[in-house]
């Protein structure tokens, strides 16, 4: 039978929940941050390859445009967000930094590919991604200083 109340043995409490602090040293962060960055733009570029054809196979390229390019923009965007949403799982429970950070960047790889934005619209896409990952740690984070705060009167 599993005790509950012994430490460790709560199923609530296991550090790779969805909301544990992820604490450890800088050279895990990063491999998370590249590994959820490159699994995105994988899937990204994966489930874009019909728009990819050559003409031979009766596929024209949605849109002209330099793919690498692409590419390497959103690349660049994920490791941005998945830095953002890491630094905030850090330091306070965040609810699924890495389905946000993947879900981000393969929308925004899995768009431009299929449809190539010139770049004005390229920058405004990319600015959504980054202020979406920095709402969601910002809200993270807020409720961590408002439990803070209602702790503080109750120690004086």
């Amino acid at each position: 039978m599993i005790d509950f109340d012994e430490p460790g043995t709560r199923p609530d409490t296991h550090p790779d929940d969805e909301g544990a602090v992820r604490p450890g040293p800088l050279w895990r962060h990063a491999l998370w941050v590249a590994g959820i960055t490159a699994a995105a733009l994988a899937l990204g570029w994966v489930t874009s390859l019909f728009r990819l054809g050559l003409m031979e196979y009766g596929l024209p390229a949605a849109a002209p445009g330099d793919l690498m390019a692409y590419l390497a923009t959103w690349g660049a965007v994920g490791l941005a967000v998945a830095t953002i949403l890491r630094a905030a799982a850090a330091k306070v429970p965040v609810y699924a930094p890495g389905r946000i950070a993947a879900g981000l960047t393969y929308l925004g790889t899995r768009l431009t590919l299929g449809w190539r934005p010139e770049a004005p619209l390229l920058v405004g896409m990319a600015a959504i991604a980054l202020v979406a990952a920095a709402a969601w740690s910002a809200f993270a984070l807020s409720a961590l200083r408002r439990a803070s705060q209602e702790a503080a009167p109750a120690e004086r």
